[in-house]
Protein backbone atom coordinates (compact mmCIF):
# COMPACT_ATOMS: atom_id res chain seq x y z
CA UNK A 1 0.00 0.00 0.00
CA UNK A 2 2.84 2.33 0.88
CA UNK A 3 4.68 1.53 -2.37
CA UNK A 4 1.55 2.27 -4.39
CA UNK A 5 1.03 5.60 -2.62
CA UNK A 6 4.66 6.53 -3.16
CA UNK A 7 4.41 5.67 -6.85
CA UNK A 8 1.30 7.81 -7.19
CA UNK A 9 3.02 10.69 -5.41
CA UNK A 10 6.05 10.40 -7.66
CA UNK A 11 3.84 10.39 -10.73
CA UNK A 12 1.94 13.46 -9.53
CA UNK A 13 5.16 15.25 -8.65
CA UNK A 14 6.62 14.46 -12.05
CA UNK A 15 3.55 15.81 -13.78
CA UNK A 16 3.65 19.02 -11.76
CA UNK A 17 7.34 19.43 -12.59
CA UNK A 18 6.67 18.89 -16.30
CA UNK A 19 3.73 21.31 -16.35
CA UNK A 20 5.73 24.02 -14.56
CA UNK A 21 8.77 23.53 -16.80
CA UNK A 22 6.72 23.57 -20.00
CA UNK A 23 4.82 26.64 -18.82
CA UNK A 24 8.06 28.52 -18.22
CA UNK A 25 9.38 27.54 -21.65
CA UNK A 26 6.08 28.58 -23.26
CA UNK A 27 6.28 31.95 -21.52
CA UNK A 28 9.81 32.50 -22.80
CA UNK A 29 8.62 31.79 -26.33
CA UNK A 30 5.34 33.71 -26.18
CA UNK A 31 6.51 36.86 -24.38
CA UNK A 32 8.46 38.25 -27.40
CA UNK A 33 5.56 37.44 -29.75
CA UNK A 34 2.94 39.00 -27.49
CA UNK A 35 5.13 42.05 -26.79
CA UNK A 36 5.67 42.59 -30.51
CA UNK A 37 1.95 42.26 -31.26
CA UNK A 38 0.97 44.67 -28.47
CA UNK A 39 3.66 47.14 -29.55
CA UNK A 40 1.92 47.41 -32.90
CA UNK A 41 -1.18 48.74 -31.16
CA UNK A 42 0.64 51.56 -29.39
CA UNK A 43 1.57 55.08 -30.32
CA UNK A 44 5.26 55.91 -30.57
CA UNK A 45 5.25 57.78 -27.25
CA UNK A 46 3.41 54.99 -25.47
CA UNK A 47 5.85 52.44 -26.89
CA UNK A 48 8.83 54.35 -25.53
CA UNK A 49 7.53 54.72 -21.97
CA UNK A 50 5.64 51.41 -21.82
CA UNK A 51 7.34 48.85 -24.11
CA UNK A 52 6.05 45.69 -22.37
CA UNK A 53 2.66 46.58 -20.91
CA UNK A 54 -0.78 46.90 -22.45
CA UNK A 55 -1.39 49.95 -24.65
CA UNK A 56 -2.78 52.95 -22.84
CA UNK A 57 -4.77 53.61 -26.03
CA UNK A 58 -5.30 50.99 -28.71
CA UNK A 59 -4.22 52.41 -32.06
CA UNK A 60 -5.90 50.08 -34.56
CA UNK A 61 -4.86 52.21 -37.52
CA UNK A 62 -1.29 50.86 -37.28
CA UNK A 63 -2.51 47.46 -38.43
CA UNK A 64 -5.33 48.65 -40.67
CA UNK A 65 -3.05 50.91 -42.73
CA UNK A 66 -0.76 47.94 -43.42
CA UNK A 67 -3.59 45.51 -44.19
CA UNK A 68 -5.23 47.91 -46.63
CA UNK A 69 -1.95 48.77 -48.36
CA UNK A 70 -0.57 47.10 -51.48
CA UNK A 71 2.96 46.54 -50.21
CA UNK A 72 2.05 44.03 -47.49
CA UNK A 73 -0.03 41.78 -49.74
CA UNK A 74 2.48 41.95 -52.59
CA UNK A 75 5.31 40.83 -50.33
CA UNK A 76 3.17 38.11 -48.76
CA UNK A 77 2.25 36.76 -52.19
CA UNK A 78 5.91 36.80 -53.22
CA UNK A 79 6.86 34.85 -50.11
CA UNK A 80 3.95 32.45 -50.58
CA UNK A 81 4.84 31.71 -54.21
CA UNK A 82 8.52 31.12 -53.41
CA UNK A 83 7.67 28.92 -50.42
CA UNK A 84 5.04 26.79 -52.20
CA UNK A 85 7.19 26.11 -55.26
CA UNK A 86 10.17 25.34 -53.01
CA UNK A 87 8.09 22.87 -50.98
CA UNK A 88 6.72 21.11 -54.06
CA UNK A 89 10.11 20.68 -55.71
CA UNK A 90 11.84 19.66 -52.47
CA UNK A 91 9.23 17.04 -51.59
CA UNK A 92 9.12 15.50 -55.08
CA UNK A 93 12.89 15.40 -55.68
CA UNK A 94 13.86 14.30 -52.16
CA UNK A 95 11.15 11.62 -52.00
CA UNK A 96 12.23 10.10 -55.32
CA UNK A 97 15.89 10.16 -54.32
CA UNK A 98 15.16 8.72 -50.88
CA UNK A 99 13.03 5.93 -52.36
CA UNK A 100 15.93 5.01 -54.64
CA UNK A 101 18.38 4.92 -51.73
CA UNK A 102 15.97 2.89 -49.60
CA UNK A 103 14.88 0.20 -52.09
CA UNK A 104 17.22 0.17 -55.11
CA UNK A 105 20.62 -1.46 -54.79
CA UNK A 106 23.29 0.01 -57.06
CA UNK A 107 27.02 0.64 -57.03
CA UNK A 108 28.05 3.76 -55.13
CA UNK A 109 24.70 4.24 -53.37
CA UNK A 110 26.26 4.91 -49.97
CA UNK A 111 28.81 7.32 -51.40
CA UNK A 112 26.13 9.23 -53.29
CA UNK A 113 23.95 9.40 -50.18
CA UNK A 114 26.88 10.72 -48.15
CA UNK A 115 27.45 13.34 -50.85
CA UNK A 116 23.90 14.62 -50.35
CA UNK A 117 24.24 14.54 -46.56
CA UNK A 118 27.45 16.57 -46.64
CA UNK A 119 25.23 19.57 -47.31
CA UNK A 120 23.98 19.32 -43.72
CA UNK A 121 27.41 20.28 -42.45
CA UNK A 122 27.65 23.64 -44.23
CA UNK A 123 25.30 26.62 -43.88
CA UNK A 124 24.05 28.31 -47.03
CA UNK A 125 25.94 31.51 -46.17
CA UNK A 126 29.28 29.77 -46.80
CA UNK A 127 28.37 29.23 -50.47
CA UNK A 128 26.87 32.63 -51.21
CA UNK A 129 29.68 33.89 -53.46
CA UNK A 130 29.98 30.84 -55.78
CA UNK A 131 26.20 30.48 -55.72
CA UNK A 132 25.77 34.09 -56.80
CA UNK A 133 28.23 33.58 -59.67
CA UNK A 134 26.44 30.42 -60.82
CA UNK A 135 22.99 32.02 -60.66
CA UNK A 136 24.32 35.03 -62.57
CA UNK A 137 25.81 32.79 -65.28
CA UNK A 138 22.44 31.01 -65.62
CA UNK A 139 20.65 34.34 -66.08
CA UNK A 140 18.46 33.83 -63.00
CA UNK A 141 19.44 36.93 -61.04
CA UNK A 142 16.48 39.06 -59.93
CA UNK A 143 14.07 36.17 -60.60
CA UNK A 144 12.09 33.96 -58.25
CA UNK A 145 13.92 30.90 -59.59
CA UNK A 146 17.21 32.36 -58.45
CA UNK A 147 15.88 32.00 -54.90
CA UNK A 148 13.82 28.83 -55.28
CA UNK A 149 16.45 26.54 -56.84
CA UNK A 150 19.15 27.20 -54.19
CA UNK A 151 16.58 26.72 -51.43
CA UNK A 152 15.62 23.36 -52.91
CA UNK A 153 19.26 22.35 -53.22
CA UNK A 154 20.07 23.23 -49.61
CA UNK A 155 16.93 21.48 -48.36
CA UNK A 156 17.59 18.16 -50.09
CA UNK A 157 20.03 16.78 -47.50
CA UNK A 158 17.68 16.81 -44.51
CA UNK A 159 14.63 15.92 -46.63
CA UNK A 160 16.31 12.88 -48.21
CA UNK A 161 17.45 11.70 -44.79
CA UNK A 162 13.94 11.93 -43.34
CA UNK A 163 12.28 10.28 -46.34
CA UNK A 164 14.87 7.50 -46.54
CA UNK A 165 14.48 6.54 -42.89
CA UNK A 166 10.72 6.47 -43.29
CA UNK A 167 10.75 4.42 -46.51
CA UNK A 168 13.13 1.87 -44.99
CA UNK A 169 10.68 1.29 -42.14
CA UNK A 170 7.80 0.42 -44.45
CA UNK A 171 6.95 -3.32 -44.26
CA UNK A 172 9.14 -5.41 -46.56
CA UNK A 173 6.20 -7.79 -47.10
CA UNK A 174 4.28 -4.99 -48.75
CA UNK A 175 7.18 -4.29 -51.07
CA UNK A 176 7.61 -7.94 -52.09
CA UNK A 177 3.88 -8.51 -52.55
CA UNK A 178 3.64 -5.53 -54.88
CA UNK A 179 6.46 -6.85 -57.05
CA UNK A 180 4.89 -10.32 -57.18
CA UNK A 181 1.71 -8.68 -58.51
CA UNK A 182 3.71 -7.00 -61.28
CA UNK A 183 4.10 -3.56 -59.67
CA UNK A 184 7.30 -1.81 -60.74
CA UNK A 185 9.36 0.71 -58.85
CA UNK A 186 7.58 3.74 -60.28
CA UNK A 187 4.06 2.45 -59.57
CA UNK A 188 5.09 1.29 -56.11
CA UNK A 189 6.51 4.73 -55.36
CA UNK A 190 3.51 6.77 -56.53
CA UNK A 191 0.64 4.44 -55.57
CA UNK A 192 1.91 2.75 -52.41
CA UNK A 193 4.89 4.49 -50.79
CA UNK A 194 3.71 8.08 -51.15
CA UNK A 195 0.11 7.49 -49.91
CA UNK A 196 1.57 5.69 -46.87
CA UNK A 197 4.06 8.49 -46.27
CA UNK A 198 1.69 11.34 -45.52
CA UNK A 199 3.14 12.01 -42.02
CA UNK A 200 6.68 12.45 -43.31
CA UNK A 201 5.46 14.40 -46.36
CA UNK A 202 3.70 16.79 -43.97
CA UNK A 203 6.80 17.08 -41.82
CA UNK A 204 9.16 17.83 -44.71
CA UNK A 205 6.65 20.24 -46.25
CA UNK A 206 6.19 22.22 -43.06
CA UNK A 207 9.91 22.41 -42.26
CA UNK A 208 10.71 23.47 -45.83
CA UNK A 209 7.88 26.01 -45.90
CA UNK A 210 8.95 27.69 -42.65
CA UNK A 211 12.60 27.76 -43.73
CA UNK A 212 11.71 29.29 -47.10
CA UNK A 213 9.24 31.74 -45.56
CA UNK A 214 11.88 33.08 -43.17
CA UNK A 215 14.77 33.07 -45.66
CA UNK A 216 16.63 36.36 -45.78
CA UNK A 217 20.15 35.89 -47.17
CA UNK A 218 19.23 34.31 -50.51
CA UNK A 219 16.55 36.88 -51.48
CA UNK A 220 18.87 39.67 -50.36
CA UNK A 221 21.62 38.46 -52.70
CA UNK A 222 19.50 37.32 -55.65
CA UNK A 223 16.71 39.93 -55.88
CA UNK A 224 17.13 43.57 -56.82
CA UNK A 225 13.58 44.67 -57.71
CA UNK A 226 11.50 45.78 -54.73
CA UNK A 227 8.25 44.48 -56.24
CA UNK A 228 9.73 40.94 -56.09
CA UNK A 229 10.83 41.16 -52.45
CA UNK A 230 9.49 38.58 -49.98
CA UNK A 231 8.50 39.78 -46.54
CA UNK A 232 11.95 39.54 -44.82
CA UNK A 233 13.34 42.03 -47.33
CA UNK A 234 10.12 43.99 -47.11
CA UNK A 235 10.70 44.53 -43.40
CA UNK A 236 14.17 45.89 -44.17
CA UNK A 237 12.73 48.40 -46.64
CA UNK A 238 9.82 49.21 -44.34
CA UNK A 239 12.18 49.82 -41.44
CA UNK A 240 14.29 52.10 -43.61
CA UNK A 241 11.23 54.10 -44.62
CA UNK A 242 9.68 54.21 -41.15
CA UNK A 243 12.85 53.97 -39.07
CA UNK A 244 11.59 56.21 -36.26
CA UNK A 245 8.03 54.89 -36.12
CA UNK A 246 8.74 51.61 -34.41
CA UNK A 247 5.09 50.91 -33.68
CA UNK A 248 4.50 50.55 -37.44
CA UNK A 249 7.54 48.30 -37.77
CA UNK A 250 6.26 46.05 -34.95
CA UNK A 251 2.80 45.89 -36.53
CA UNK A 252 4.34 44.93 -39.87
CA UNK A 253 6.48 42.23 -38.24
CA UNK A 254 3.46 40.81 -36.41
CA UNK A 255 1.39 40.53 -39.56
CA UNK A 256 4.20 38.89 -41.53
CA UNK A 257 5.15 36.23 -38.96
CA UNK A 258 1.52 35.42 -38.13
CA UNK A 259 1.08 32.89 -41.00
CA UNK A 260 4.04 30.76 -39.91
CA UNK A 261 2.90 30.82 -36.29
CA UNK A 262 -0.56 29.63 -37.35
CA UNK A 263 0.89 26.93 -39.60
CA UNK A 264 3.11 25.66 -36.80
CA UNK A 265 0.33 25.47 -34.21
CA UNK A 266 -2.08 23.80 -36.62
CA UNK A 267 0.44 21.31 -37.99
CA UNK A 268 2.60 20.54 -34.93
CA UNK A 269 0.98 17.11 -34.54
CA UNK A 270 1.92 16.25 -38.12
CA UNK A 271 5.52 17.35 -37.48
CA UNK A 272 5.82 15.12 -34.42
CA UNK A 273 4.09 12.21 -36.14
CA UNK A 274 6.41 12.42 -39.15
CA UNK A 275 9.57 12.64 -37.07
CA UNK A 276 8.62 9.78 -34.74
CA UNK A 277 6.95 7.45 -37.21
CA UNK A 278 9.01 4.30 -37.40
CA UNK A 279 6.70 1.82 -39.05
CA UNK A 280 3.27 1.36 -40.54
CA UNK A 281 0.84 -0.01 -38.03
CA UNK A 282 -1.43 -2.75 -39.20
Amino acid sequence: MTDTTSAVRMTTGTRIYLYVSLSLVAMLVLIPLVTTALGGFKSLGDLRVNPFGLPSEWVWSNYLDILFGDRYWRQMLNSLFIAIVTVMLTVIVSAMAAFTFAHVKFFGANQLLNYFLIGLMFPAATAILPLFIRIRDLGLLDTYWGVILPQVAFGLGMSILLFRNYFRNLPEELFHAAFVDGCGYIRFFWHISMPLSRPIVSTVSIITFVHSWNSYILPLIMLNTETKYPWPLGIMVYRGEFGTEWQLVLAFITLTILPTVIVFFVAQKHIIAGLTAGAVKS
